[in-house]
Parts: C-alpha cells; structure tokens; sequence
C-alpha cells in the first residue's frame, strides 16, 4: 500500500535553477551587519524551483511507471538514469536551501524551504561517482524484489503473489514454512547492497546538515527529530493492552490447531503460522480463532466472486464510494493507463499503490488484483491516495502532498473503515445486516488486520532508524531485525536464521526505501477520521457500525483537510477535521471495547505475555 507521488517533496526531482547562487559556488564576502542572502533571494530561489519542476516531473514520473510495469533491462536502465540526475539535483537543490537557515522569512517561505531540504529519502552525496553508484544500488534492490521468485527446481518457481495467496489459505505447517523460507531466499543478495547504500546515503545526510539518514527522516514531521520516536510510543502504549490481549488469544488457538510444540505458550508465536508473509497482519487466519459460538460474519470474498465481480468491477465500485460523498469521478485516462492485473508476458511490481503521474489529473494505480475481500479493501485505500492527490493539486508545487506521509495512508483506510455491512447491504453484496451480537466476530477481523498490524507499523523503522545511525552493522542486521519483531509483535522466526540471511530486505518497503512510520501513524489516524466523519454524518450508532456512504456533508468535511495538503503542520491539518491537533489512539480503544472485553474473558486463565 503506497502511494507514489513523483515530485519535488517525494523524490526531489527537479532542474537547474536559474536566478540564484549555485551551491558549488563559494560564497560572496559578507560583514556582520550584511546577509549572504535576503528574503527576496529565497523567495526567488523557491519560485524558480518550482516552476522548473514543474517542466521535469512528468518524463521522470513516466520512467518509473515503465519500469514499475515492465521490469527489464531497459526500463531499468532508463530508470536508474533519471532517477540518479533529478536525485542529484535535488541533493544540490535542497543544499541551496539550507543556505537560507538564517535568513528571516515569513512561515509560508520558511516552510517551503524546510520541506525542500528535507525532501530526498535516500540523499546522493556530491561525489558523482558516489551518487551514480546510489542510484544504481537503488535499482538493482528494486529489480530483486520486483523479480523475486522460490524455486524448489529448475523450471519448477514461484512468485510472491502465489505463495502469499497459499500462505492466506493454507494450514500445512511445512507447507507454510517452505514458502517462508523460500521467500526469504530472495533477500540475502540485498544485504551487501543495501549496506553499501546506507553509508553512501549517509555521506549525502551529513552534506545536507542531519546526522545521518535517521535523523533526516525523523525530521519530516513538524516536531524536533528527538521527539519524533517518543510521540510514537505514547501512541503505542495506548493501543499495546489491546495488543497484548490478542496476540494472547491468538497463540492459544493455533497451540490448539497446530499443536504446543510448534506454538509454545511461553513464547512468541513463530512467524509463519499468522496467514501472511511477513506476519504483519492476520485476518487470514480468522477461521482459526474466531469465537466458537456461531457469528454472522460477512464472507465478502465469496459474494464477490458469486455475483461476478472482476478487477475493474471492483474498482468500479470503489470509485462509487467516493462519488457517493460527492468528490468527481475518476479521469478516463485513469482506466486505460492503469494496471489492474498481472500481466502474463512481463515481469511487474504487483506491489499496490497509487501514483499521479503528472501531479495534476494522471492518477493510476498499480496493483495485481485478487478477487478478495482483502483486495477490496486495499482498493478503497488506493484510491484514497488519488483523491487526495487530486483535492490538493491547486496548491504550490511544494505543498502538494499530504500533511504528514501518515495522513496519506490514513485517507484509504478510513473510507474502508465505512464498509461495514451497512455499506455492504447498500451495494448489493450482502442481503441482511448482521444484529449487534455478532459485532464481536467481525470486531476480532479487523482488529486480526488492523490491531496486529500497529506494532510491525511501529518496528519497521525502527530498525531502519538504527541501521542508518550506525548502531548496528550488517553483521547484526537480520539479529535486531528479530529483536525488534519479539519485543513489540511477540513473533518469532519459525527456525533459526543464518547470519547471513537479510529478512529485512523480503519486505517489500526496505529494499525499495520507502519509509514505513506512515502506516503505523495511518492506524492511529484512520479511526480519529472515521469517528469525526462518523459524527459529521450523523451516525449515532457504534462506531464500529457506523459507514459514512453516501453524506455529501462528511465528504466536504473531509476534502476540506484534503485540499490544504501540506501547506500548513499536520497538527493544523488534523484539527481541521478532528477538533484536537493530538493524534489520539484512545479512539481505537472505544471502537474495540466489546472485543476487548470478549478477550479478556478468553484469556482469564491463559498464560499471556513472552
């Protein structure tokens, strides 16, 4: 789930400059009571920069989606061109704004120029061997994943959407096993690589003033960079109870199911056994753990498929959502340029996201579909990311992103939020909505999705944060790597890890660079916004009932955060809609109330905790 946004903010893409001091120049001899530079200069500098851009991001945007949609060695080598001199320039570019630190400007130009030089990801230092080399490692990390495949033979190979879609159904132990063991193959010739590209960016970092990259990331959210990681543990101490209460419930069922001796209850549950992957979320495994008395669930999955639904009927639908809160449809251009499907003839990113290809009206999206409930959902959230992008592409070039990256996942996600059986029953795709007593099985299939997701949202970066800073070396990257996962998910790798094993780099967000705070604040976000729309909208019911399908007046509420992008701090931003400028996770506490009170009643007389 990502959103892909080609500009001067996201990716730093942008030309020579004219009308101002190049970098590399030294600069003029000053006196104490003369400036280098004025407030007419950086005003002159930021007008330029964006003009320019604007002329630069479409070819570079268009590479990338190439590439994105047709892996090969071409692609890749284009790619990787442009992607190394827009990233060079901005490294230039953002450096020229550090110049102006000291120059007194009003909010609106000081923002601007904060938000240019925190804007590359993965900085290029000035070297331009070093640099070409960065961009290089860059590429070659993204074609890995994007190619990745487990072999058990020669000619006898699968790709990560099939044994993900095995590992969501299947309950054979050593089946799920092999296919996390396989996946995590694909990974262990990213490490030497991704080390390479750590140093190299952190040489980039310290031209541009930060520390290293850790600090450059943690810079980007209207708060000092040390604060940053103590907001978040305030959030996540008020969501762990909840946490701890599930994951406890959780390993009894599959001691029962799979046994003691492979489930121990003193100890974390072994990654595999969770239905995905990366044991990031777990709804797969409901069946498993759902109450035992009977629940009237929505099978989602099923009606989709029996009433005919295929890839772009389900994007359709999407679509109709946010018309039915009054935004505009969808561009045409958006059904023919997207990809809704894997392709049968190519190599392909099926990684979803969204992408606005020329900042304006391009949006598209990029996934490989599956016709699931799970799919439907991620669907409503790639088009969060679309709508968003159009609502604030009236705002200058530096503004058109979200508030924070959080606020950006966060949109998708509250809209899925909205489909509820109310919503379900509206569409046609449920005959009944189930009565209240059944909220508790469907409570526990979010709660397996979005509650188990928060704390691998949260240790991502973590470990990142720590790579980057330097604490640990690749010697010890995959050992931190699974500290962190015990310490805030309770999961542990289901055999043990060879020293040179890189598990990292099998999630597809490390070896690409994105970074991954944004989805653990998007959990914490998406349910302040559900309950604000929710009582824009009038709903009076429980929260966890409530679908804002439909009310005009909850879709101006929320447009009107949309559009001011990130022209002001997030802490405006989300008071604009919320009432409070405090992200707050005690709303997810009240939506899960009832299932937190189910599962303190199962776990009465386990042993919790590991």
């Amino acid at each position: 789930m990502k959103m892909t946004r080609l500009s001067l903010v996201s990716l730093g893409l942008v030309a020579a400059l004219s009308g101002c001091q190049p970098a590399s120049e030294p600069p003029q001899e000053t006196t104490e009571t003369t400036p280098m530079y004025t407030a007419e200069d950086a005003a002159m500098f930021v007008e330029s920069a964006q003009r320019e851009m604007e002329k630069m991001q479409v070819p570079a945007a268009k590479a990338a989606w190439l590439y994105a949609t047709n892996i090969n060695e071409d692609t890749a080598t284009v790619n990787a061109y442009i992607s190394e001199l827009y990233a060079n320039r901005a490294s230039e570019l953002a450096k020229q704004a550090a110049e102006f630190n000291d120059v007194e400007v009003d909010a609106d130009l000081r923002r601007k120029l904060d938000l240019m030089r925190t804007s590359l990801t993965m900085p290029p230092p000035a070297s331009p061997m070093k640099s070409e080399r960065l961009a290089q490692i860059s590429s070659e990390l993204d074609g890995m994943y994007g190619k990745g495949k487990y072999c058990r033979s020669e000619g006898d190979c699968i790709g990560l959407v099939d044994m993900s879609a095995e590992m969501a159904t299947s309950r054979e132990a050593d089946l799920l096993l092999e296919y996390w063991q396989g996946w995590r193959e694909v990974s262990v010739p990213m490490k030497d690589l991704y080390a390479e590209q750590v140093v190299i960016a952190n040489e980039g970092a310290a031209e541009l003033g930060f520390a290293n990259v850790s600090e450059l990331w943690r810079s980007k959210y209207d708060m000092p960079a040390d604060d940053f990681p103590v907001e978040l543990d305030r959030l996540w101490g008020q969501v762990k109870p909840l946490y701890d209460a599930l994951h406890c419930h959780v390993r009894a069922e599959l001691g029962d199911y799979y046994g003691e001796d492979i489930v121990p209850q003193d100890k974390p549950i072994p990654a595999h056994l969770l239905g995905n992957m990366w044991a990031q979320s777990w709804g797969n495994i409901y069946d498993l753990v759902k109450p035992d008395e009977p629940m009237e669930v929505p099978d989602v999955t099923g009606a989709l498929r029996d009433q005919g639904y295929d890839e772009i009927k389900m994007v359709k639908q999407a679509e109709s959502f946010f018309s039915s809160l009054g935004f505009e449809q969808l561009p045409e251009t958006f059904w023919e340029r997207s990809q809704f499907s894997k392709p049968a003839d190519r190599d392909v990113q099926c990684h979803a996201s969204a992408w606005n290809v020329d900042d304006k009206d391009d949006l598209r999206i990029k996934m490989c579909i599956q016709i699931t409930g799970e799919e439907f959902n991620v669907i409503h959230h790639e088009l969060g990311h679309n709508y968003y992008q159009r609502a604030y592409n009236q705002e200058p070039l530096l503004y058109r992103g979200s508030a924070n990256d959080g606020f950006h996942e966060a949109i998708g996600d509250t809209i899925a939020l909205s489909i509820t059986p109310k919503y379900l029953k509206e569409i046609g795709l449920i005959d009944e909505i189930p009565d209240p007593s059944n909220d508790v099985g469907m409570l526990l299939q979010t709660a397996l999705d979005k509650i188990a997701f928060i704390p691998f949202g949260l240790m991502v970066d973590q470990w990142r944060w720590k790579v980057m800073a330097g604490e640990v070396g690749p010697d010890d990257y995959n050992e931190l790597w699974w500290n962190l996962r015990e310490k805030y998910q309770g999961v542990m790798a289901p055999v043990a890890r060879d020293t040179n094993a890189f598990d990292p780099g099998a999630k597809y967000h490390v070896p690409a660079n994105v970074p991954y705070t944004r989805y653990f604040l998007a959990h914490i976000l998406q349910f302040q916004f559900h309950k604000a729309l929710c009582d824009v909208a009038g709903d009076e019911g429980p929260l966890n009932r409530c679908s804002i399908y439909g009310s005009e007046e909850a879709g101006e509420a929320l447009n009107a955060m949309l559009e001011m992008g990130q022209s002001k701090p997030w802490q405006e931003a989300l008071q604009t809609l919320t009432g409070t400028d405090k992200m707050d996770a005690s709303t997810i506490v009240n939506y899960f109330q009832p299932l937190k009170t189910w599962l303190d009643e199962q776990n009465k007389d386990r042993q919790c905790g590991w």
